[in-house]
């Protein structure tokens, strides 16, 4: 059996005792959770904003760069296989060392990813940065969940969800307006959105040296560096496909076939090892949880259908729309302001009532038809149109992403936090790369077709490796076909992802509802604990 010690961070006001000795750690104030929560609030912040502030600004990036639509994809994907890849191992360490060292040091890698991005000479090395990028944003996005949930019992959350809520609202909104701002403005340019959250991290690591306190659990194992390698070998090489597929190569060909396989029989390994190791990054047994298995799905399915669809909208808006950097991060109010309002009304609802399927199942629907509402946009459509299309999948999205984690970390033992917390996240975020890898290599393919079809076979770039244009060199009629080429290619991601969010909605039916518990996860640990003694 494994042996499990636990022991205080040290500085800390009011040291908990250990689940071992039997009592609960001390309940701590609203006061205390606040404080502890600003440092994790700074640190959210930063990545939201790291993500954000670069999406409006890939288009100039690209460009400068001489880089091509796949490339365009590969500095978006690579962040999010980096992540992906690593969210396990960020939850299964969270289960086993300091969640506040370990949150520092996810901190600290998107610090030398962020510096390695600002100075970047040419567009491999911004690749190289965005994996450290996204290795530490892996850690601070499965760690901010699981020190929540270790803080704040799952029938309170609602009540910091607005906190929540508001932070995500202001890092998604302030980072497009700040990377338009920069990207507009001659004597600062793009490099300053990887550079400018330097400062804000350091100043996240600080606040969380000074106020969050929590036990550490300390266990006698070893990582399970073998699965670890397997999961990230076997995502990485199917993501690779995903890319690659219709562009440099046919779906339908011997590439496919050879990615395909080597990545089903990497994690076929994957899940052997796992189902033999004493500590697997990924415990198959919590699969066997009806209420995780299904908010699994569920987050895959919101994951490729939204950031599969959304994350191309700054470059719809500046290439087919024609609006400047500034003004296109204008345009994702809508979406963001939908989701902070839906997720802040339903986060104060469920602690109210203590229910929370309803909004689950709500949001699932509502996301569709958001999708199918953005499946008809164009290089003509009305900005009052689209945003009133963009804020309907925000609500949507508002009301399920959070509530599916909140549901899951309700339904298992406290030991299984961090595994359930970052099973759900790693699978989003796999859903998330997989639909930017595969939707973004139908944009490139229709609109390379596109283009050859109304320009001629030069205009065309061959085979999805066409540059992302620069409209502002470009003649006007020359500038309305490649417009109304992108608006129609941008509209069929949102069809194609439509069914797969509908898919959501089957899924989220059938998990059942129960009672929100009222004891933190640090409280529930040490009950159980006391309980197995």
């Amino acid at each position: 059996m494994t042996d499990v010690t636990t022991s205080p961070e040290p500085a800390a006001a009011a040291t908990p005792e250990s689940p071992d000795g039997g009592q609960a750690p001390a309940r701590m104030s609203q006061r205390e959770v606040l404080q502890a929560l600003s440092g994790l609030m700074v640190g959210l912040f930063v990545s939201i904003l790291a993500s954000t502030i670069v999406g409006n600004a890939l288009p100039r990036i690209i460009a400068d760069l001489n880089g091509s639509q796949s490339v365009y994809t590969w500095i978006v994907t690579t962040e999010l296989l980096a992540m992906t890849a690593t969210v396990p191992l960020w939850g299964k360490m969270a289960d086993l060392y300091s969640r506040k060292l370990l949150i520092q040091l996810s901190l600290a890698l998107f610090v030398a990813g962020s510096l390695i991005a600002g100075f970047t000479p040419n567009v491999e090395v911004l690749i190289v940065s965005r994996v450290v990028q996204g290795v530490g944003a892996g850690g601070m996005t499965a760690l901010a969940m699981i020190v929540m949930a270790a803080m704040i019992p799952p029938r309170e959350l609602g009540r910091y969800s607005g906190i929540f809520g508001a932070v995500f609202g202001v890092g998604t909104i302030a980072g497009p307006l700040i990377g338009g701002v920069l990207v507009d403005t001659s004597w600062l340019g793009w490099r300053w959105c990887f550079l400018l959250g330097v400062p804000f991290t350091l100043l996240s690591i600080f606040l969380l040296q000074r106020t969050l306190h929590l036990p550490v659990v300390r266990r006698k194992v070893r990582i399970d560096w073998l699965g670890a390698l397997l999961i990230t070998a076997g995502v990485s090489t199917l993501l690779i496909w995903s890319t690659l597929a219709g562009s440099k190569f046919a779906w339908g060909s011997w590439q496919t076939a050879v990615l395909v396989a080597a990545g089903v029989v990497i994690l076929a390994l994957a899940v052997f090892v796992e189902s033999r190791a004493p500590e697997p990054i990924i415990p198959l047994d919590i699969f066997r949880n009806r209420t995780v298995s299904l908010a699994t799905v569920a987050s895959i399915l919101v994951g490729v259908a939204m950031f599969g669809g959304t994350v191309f909208l700054a470059q719809y808006f500046q290439v087919s729309l024609g609006k400047s950097p500034t003004v296109a991060g204008l345009m994702s109010l809508p979406l963001i302001f939908g989701l902070l309002v839906s997720s802040t009304v339903a986060g104060q609802l469920i602690t109210k009532t203590g229910k929370w399927k309803i909004y689950l199942v709500s949001g699932a629907l509502v996301m569709t038809v958001g999708m199918l509402l953005l499946g008809t946009i164009g290089a003509d459509t009305s900005v009052v149109l689209i945003s009133v299309f963009m804020a309907v999948l925000g609500i949507g999205v508002g009301m399920l992403m959070q509530n599916l984690v909140l549901a899951a970390q309700n339904d298992v033992p406290a030991g299984q936090l961090g595994a359930a917390t970052s099973v759900l996240t790693f699978f989003r975020s796999m859903g998330g790369a997989i639909g930017v890898s595969a939707l973004g290599a139908v944009l490139a393919s229709k609109v390379t077709s596109g283009l050859t079809e109304k320009l001629g076979a030069q205009a065309g770039g061959g085979s999805g490796t066409a540059e992302v244009p620069d409209l502002k060199n470009l003649p006007d009629p020359i500038r309305q076909i490649i417009a109304d080429v992108y608006g129609s290619a941008t509209a069929e991601l949102f069809l194609i992802g439509a069914p797969i969010a509908f898919l959501a909605v089957i899924a989220v039916v059938f998990i059942k509802e129960k009672p929100l518990s009222t004891m933190s996860g640090d409280e529930r640990l040490a009950a159980e604990t006391t309980a197995a003694h």
